[in-house]
């Protein structure tokens, strides 16, 4: 018995260095990447008349992230097939030191007619290219008693006049949020939403609104939320402020629809402005049944026209809010206008190991 147990402790011994040995060859194959964040813009260019610039190409666009000049990875126009232009994948060295100052990575070129690359794309990227996600917010506080028919009839005519949109998301608010229609592409199904919508109480439209942001920021690709609000904000515990930022680090345009009955109150029409301009939308202050319907089809418009492209951020050493410039090249076009959001807040680099590439992130959402 004695005998038996010393041949056990010998043989175990004997494999300890052979698994150590395997060990620390693992470790030498395994790699850690960081997972690089991709920045999505939503452009319009428009001339002196508000008329759409269409035709333009990724050349003609210059965009830098706090004077940082930036390199387009994907293009699209209108809802017309997106161009991969590049791709980067960063490698993170065992001491995790961040090595994309090193230009380590590669670039695809692609075929900009029919949107194939060289290497397809994964279909999470692709499907997250396939025209814009909206979500539309109703106002059904007390505020709407006036005319709740008639906005209940032109949202509904912009559900179904919007052909080109991935999928559509209903919600309405009164003092809480309401989810009447989840995402979805079935139109129907939203028009259903808002048919069955009825008013309500107070109005926390900034509560609601971050509510929005955060699910439409759960979503990769396009995406935008169109807001129809008849009145101030009456009891919202969060401040327009922070719903404006995680909308601008998110890339979420946001577009609002008013009457004017917000306008009775200047700090409401301030703050839409203001608002939509930062996140790269549109305010609208309608007088009639009538200019809400042609508020509704500017932002059909709006949608059709937008230059949707994006980047991978460079080395860039502010974790803090950072600034977006995008210009166009020529001399001759820069008597255009261009309008989208200002800026964002990056999150944190996220890391994974293994031999596998990790995967890419398609927006910056906080």
């Amino acid at each position: 018995m004695e005998k038996r147990y010393l041949l056990i402790v010998t043989v175990l011994l004997g494999l300890l260095p052979l698994c150590t040995f395997r060990t620390g060859a693992q470790q030498d194959e395994t790699r850690l990447r960081v997972v690089v964040n991709l920045v999505q813009l939503n452009v319009a260019v428009t001339n002196n008349k508000g008329s759409y610039v269409t035709g333009l190409h990724p050349q003609d666009f210059a965009i830098t992230e706090d004077g940082i000049p930036q390199n387009i990875a994907t293009f699209e126009e209108g809802n017309g097939p997106t161009t991969r232009l590049l791709d980067i994948t960063t490698d993170v060295g065992k001491n995790g030191a961040d090595e994309s100052a090193n230009a380590q990575g590669r670039a695809r070129m692609q075929d900009s007619v029919s949107g194939s690359s060289l290497e397809d794309p994964p279909e999470t990227f692709r499907s997250a290219l396939t025209g814009a996600n909206v979500f539309i917010l109703f106002d059904t506080s007390n505020y709407m008693y006036r005319g709740f028919v008639f906005a209940q009839d032109a949202i509904a005519d912009f559900v179904r006049s919007l052909e080109s949109a991935n999928k559509v998301a209903f919600y309405s608010y009164s003092r809480d949020l309401y989810r009447a229609a989840a995402l979805t592409s079935d139109r129907s199904e939203v028009v259903r939403g808002v048919r069955t919508s009825v008013a309500g109480d107070d109005a926390a439209l900034y509560n609601s609104l971050l509510l929005t942001v955060q699910d439409a920021g759960q979503l990769p690709g396009r995406k935008v939320i169109v807001v129809f609000s008849n009145g101030p904000d009456n009891s919202s515990m969060v401040p327009p402020e922070d719903v404006a930022e995680l909308a601008q680090s998110a890339g979420i345009p946001i577009y609002m629809i008013s009457t004017t009955e917000a306008q009775l109150e200047p700090v409401s029409t301030a703050v839409f402005d203001r608002m939509s301009a930062a996140t790269g939308g549109k305010a609208y202050f309608a007088k009639s049944w009538r200019d809400e319907k042609k508020a509704f089809a500017s932002i059909r418009d709006d949608l059709a026209h937008l230059y949707s492209f994006s980047y991978y951020p460079k080395p860039n050493p502010n974790r803090g809010w950072r600034s977006i410039k995008v210009q166009l090249v020529d001399q001759h076009l820069k008597k255009y206008h261009v309008r989208t959001r200002n800026g964002y807040r990056p999150r944190p680099n996220r890391f994974s190991t293994g031999n596998a590439p990790a995967s890419t992130s398609e927006s910056v959402p906080n």
